[in-house]
Formats: structure tokens, sequence, C-alpha cells
């Protein structure tokens, strides 16, 4: 599995990358919508490109043309264990064709569901990227499956598991009782130490009101939607890579004593090693090393 997983995870990296410098260098002329998503960015690109190989082979097929190239049914190899029946978990392969299906894994999973298998468990809400219900791995790289195109290969099947390090509950359900406690841990709300702010004139109390500037600062924390990728694809199983959303939220009065909580105990802030698969592996562009570095850094200097 980890000989599987690490090319995944770099290919994710080098797609990734790949949708940085194109949109740095031809100015954001292709998806402009996504413009500083570089995720969302590759995965439309990859959809798009899908859906111009499908649409060609579908094409082909019409013709009559018995070419490989003309086949649209591709077998996905699914992660299967229920607890009430007596076995261990197995790979049970399906085949959908993709000419009569949504560009998307989570659209394969429902079409699944629906015409072939209706014992297959998943979770699933939103189907937009912002409850992150779906999340699993998908050939390797955890993601969640309502923003991951539909790999358009036929040649070769596709493999769909559990997030890893996870208790499974059945089938592709895990159990984020542990993800949700470790989350809890981290008090995740807004805590001032004094009044809240008066309006002028006594009219009353107010919002606490930030500048532009100091919004600016959440760009890129405040997205996360608990989808437990980052966590899950950590070898060393860090966990409070959100919390640094609360740090630096200019009307949280308890800065500090986060980042200390953070700082004690082997098992916290200082068990990251930078790996980065945190970061490799977001389905939402966001940079969770990138906030237990910083959070490092403020520990450091608060010391000094």
């Amino acid at each position: 599995m980890l000989r599987r997983t690490l090319p995944a995870l770099q290919s994710v990296k080098d797609g990734v990358a790949d949708a940085a410098r194109q949109a740095a260098t031809k100015g954001d002329t292709h998806f402009p919508s996504l413009r500083g998503h570089p995720a969302a960015r590759a995965n439309a690109r990859e959809s798009a490109e899908a859906q111009s190989r499908l649409a060609a082979a579908e094409e082909a097929r019409r013709r009559g043309a018995r070419a490989p190239e003309a086949k649209t049914a591709k077998e996905f190899q699914v992660y299967r264990w229920n607890p009430d029946s007596p076995g261990r978990p197995f790979l049970q392969p399906y085949h959908v064709d993709l000419a009569a299906c949504g560009p998307m894994v989570l659209d394969v999973l429902q079409k699944i569901k629906a015409e072939h298998d209706p014992t297959l468990a998943f979770r699933r809400s939103c189907r937009e990227g912002i409850c992150g219900s779906c999340s699993m791995c998908i050939d390797g790289v955890n993601t969640v499956a309502c923003l991951k195109p539909v790999d358009a290969d036929t040649s070769r099947p596709s493999m769909i598991t559990p997030l890893p390090h996870m208790f499974v509950v059945k089938d592709l359900v895990v159990d984020l009782t542990n993800f949700y406690q470790q989350y809890k841990s981290v008090e995740p709300w807004l805590k001032t130490k004094g009044p809240p702010p008066q309006e002028p004139g006594g009219g009353g109390a107010r919002e606490h009101r930030q500048s532009p500037a100091q919004r600016k600062k959440l760009d890129g924390l405040y997205e996360c939607i608990l989808c437990a990728c980052c966590s899950t694809a950590c070898p060393s199983y860090w966990w409070n890579s959100e919390a640094y959303r609360w740090v630096s939220d200019s009307r949280d009065g308890y800065g500090e004593e986060r980042v200390q909580a953070l700082a004690e105990g082997w098992d916290k802030m200082y068990r990251c090693r930078m790996i980065k698969s945190c970061t490799a592996t977001c389905p939402k562009s966001l940079d969770p090393a990138a906030a237990i570095s910083a959070m490092k850094a403020l520990h450091q200097l608060r010391k000094a």
C-alpha cells in the first residue's frame, strides 16, 4: 500500500504545482473562477480532458469502431467490509459505463449504489466540496469524492478505499469519533478576555470588528471543511493544524494560551516532521503544514 500511495501523492503534488505554474504564466486564462485554488484547477482541467476523451470514445463507438480507445466501461475496485458478516475485507470490482455517468468519483459511487449494489455504504451530503462527508482514499490519495474527477483511462482500474488510520464502520464509512474529539480539544471557537466592545455614545454592545488586513490573515485557514484528509494522510498522525485558524484571528484573546497548550505533550505540535503529505492531499488547496510551522515559530518566539 505504501508503494502505491507515495507515487500517487507525488503525482498530486506535481499536478497542483503544474496548475499553479500555469496560473502564474497564463494569467488564470483557464477556469478564472478557480483563481488561487491550484488543486481545484488541476481537478477541473483533468475533468475537462477526461470528458473530451469520453466524448471521442463514444463517437468512435457509434461509428462502430472496436479499438480500445472506443471503450467507455471502466473497472472500479471498491473496498467492502460488513461487520455483520464474517470474513476479511476485500476489493469488489464494479464496471461502470463512464459515458452514462457523471464526471466525478461520487457520481460513480452513486451509480453503483443505485444500479449495481444497493448494499454499498459511503457518506455524502452537499456534493459541492463544502461538507467534507465523502472523504475517502481514491487511487492512493485522500480526497473528497465529489471533487475528484474520474480517471478516464479504461485500461486500468481505479481503487476506492476508506480513509487510512481509521476504524472502518462499514465499507467506505469510517469512525470519525477520535478525529472530532481531537478537533474539540483545540477549542474551535472564539474566546475573549474582556467585555464585548461598545458602540460609541452608550449604544450597547457591538460585534468584534476586523480590518481588511486582519481578515486577510484568515484566508487559507477558515476554508477547512473537516474532511480529515490531511490528518489521515500524515504518517505521524498530526491533528491540530486547524488550531492556527483561531490563533490567527484578531478577535480571539487566547492566542498565547492556545499555542502553549499545543506545545505541551509529545503527541501534539512538535510531533509534526514537515512531511507535508497533509498539504499535498488537501482537496481545498490549503496548507496545514505551513499553519503548524507558523505555530511552532510563535511558540519559540514567545519562549525567547
